[in-house]
């Protein structure tokens, strides 16, 4: 069922009335550089994602050792 040939050009058409010849460019550029820029936050997002994953399989915490909130296992020095 899709969108046809002549329905394209109509819409084609109507973009054009709307925001006139001179501002087409413009328009296709703003939206090329917003398309960009949230292709590049979204890698970020992504690689954000996975360092925390490697870092805590290089160091896991140790099982003995007192936690800060003093709930870890008592010490053997008086």
């Amino acid at each position: 069922m899709g969108i046809q040939g002549w329905q394209w050009i109509l819409i084609l058409l109507v973009i054009l009335l709307l925001f006139g010849a001179a501002k087409l460019p413009a328009l296709a550029k703003s939206m090329g550089q917003s398309a960009r820029a949230f292709k590049g936050e979204m890698k970020a997002m992504r690689e954000e994602d996975e360092k925390p994953t490697a870092e805590s399989a290089v160091a896991p915490p140790a099982p003995d050792a007192k936690r800060s909130d003093g709930s870890g296992p008592p010490s053997a020095t008086p």
